[in-house]
């Protein structure tokens, strides 16, 4: 497969794809022309990549899962061991997410909103608080 075509059945741009060449993700063969030659098992690699990106997971985390998923010989605790590092990163982002809603909740419903100057929102974002 061109990378186009791959690139259409992984679901990623093509430019992704050339980035995770560059970096090891995936080694796709060249061809004598000097064409990338996917095969089923790189499209397999990148929509196993694919799928690991839309979950939030690093590139790094990325290169460990598919370290792992190429080990016949790994133990699922390994690969637990990642997902929950993970969902620990998106929990700790989710709070964070949420203390800054909460605060600018609260500045909204403070600015009145009218053609009066004053203005809590700017007032906040000026003090730095």
């Amino acid at each position: 497969m061109n990378i186009g075509e791959v690139a259409e059945r992984a679901g990623l741009p093509a430019k992704t794809i050339r980035y995770y060449e560059d970096i090891g993700l995936v080694k796709p063969p060249r061809d004598a022309n000097g064409y990338r030659a996917f095969r089923e098992s790189d499209l397999h690699k990148l929509a196993f990549l694919a799928r690991a990106r839309a979950l939030g997971f690093s590139i790094e985390d990325c290169r460990v899962l598919v370290g792992l998923y190429q080990d016949d010989h790994r133990a699922s605790a390994d690969v637990k061991r990642v997902a929950e590092e993970h969902l620990t990163r998106i929990d700790e982002k989710i709070a964070q997410l949420q203390g800054m809603r909460d605060t600018l909740a609260t500045l909204v419903n403070a600015c009145h909103g009218d053609n009066r100057p004053d203005c809590p929102i700017l007032k906040d974002l000026a003090e730095g608080s």
